[in-house]
């Protein structure tokens, strides 16, 4: 075998072993999280929203964190907000 196989070949499976450790760490966080989700903060989770067909769809989000917040803008500040999403609105 040439060296300019082993190269190629020695590239490919080390991606490829990246990716399977990337994969499995995944999997091992997403089970750990549904475990701890299972053993309780004391929150009932809400069922899965379904599509018309019965199939399953991503679970509703529950809002933990503070509030929305609101803040007053000056007339000023309004019109300069309405100039820049006009601007943005011509280029995309």
């Amino acid at each position: 075998m040439s060296e300019h196989e082993t190269s190629p070949r020695t590239t490919g499976a080390t991606v490829l072993t990246l990716v399977a450790v990337a994969c499995a760490a995944g999997l091992a966080d997403v089970l750990r999280r549904r475990r701890e989700r299972k053993r309780g903060s004391g929150h009932v989770e809400e069922p899965p929203v379904h599509m018309p067909h019965g199939t399953p769809t991503i679970p509703r989000q529950r809002r933990n964190g503070s509030p929305a917040e609101a803040v007053r803008l000056t007339e000023a500040e309004r019109d300069a907000f309405a100039g820049l999403v006009r601007r943005f609105g011509e280029y995309g």
